[in-house]
């Protein structure tokens, strides 16, 4: 299957993406509300909550506004490279999730992220609105999260 044509059919299919596909794709992250699928031999990941994914676009929104400096990112470009996407949801999400369990930002969290939904749900309820939490703390998790590297084939 050519690429263009992937591209179309997982529109159609997908129509509620998960905006977290890539920590859900690499088992760093997880969600109630996440649904995993294939098209020709490949994965993507549906969102059966419509709410939902706008909380969690919203969050990563206010993410890469906040990790400007973090990610070291210009702001016109709108795509993330992979490595920094990653960074930005698993870190980010390690972050508040250390934040809300009221831990110090000691060690860098390796907290696994078990139910994204949830989580953003309770930063609401606890901040009243995303764009209240402490973006000062949550950015040292962001800044301080290693992408795994790939590892090398034995020849």
């Amino acid at each position: 299957m050519d690429q263009d044509a992937f591209r179309e059919t997982y529109r159609e299919v997908n129509e509620i993406y998960c905006a977290f596909e890539k920590g859900v794709l690499t088992n760093q992250c997880n969600c109630s509300e996440a649904e995993r699928f294939c098209i020709a031999e490949r994965e993507g990941v549906h969102c059966n909550n419509e709410a939902g994914q706008a909380r969690c676009l919203k969050w990563l929104e206010l993410l890469r506004e906040q990790a400007r400096f973090a990610l070291r990112t210009e702001e016109e470009r709108r795509l993330l490279p992979h490595g920094k996407a990653i960074r930005l949801q698993v870190g980010g999400m390690r972050g508040l999730l250390r934040v809300l369990a009221g831990e110090s930002a000691q060690e860098p969290s390796e907290r696994e992220i078990k139910d994204i939904n949830d989580a953003l749900a309770r930063a609401e309820a606890r901040f009243g609105q995303l764009e209240a939490a402490p973006f000062s703390e949550i950015m040292r998790d962001v800044a301080a999260y290693q992408v795994r590297k790939r590892s090398r084939r034995k020849r």
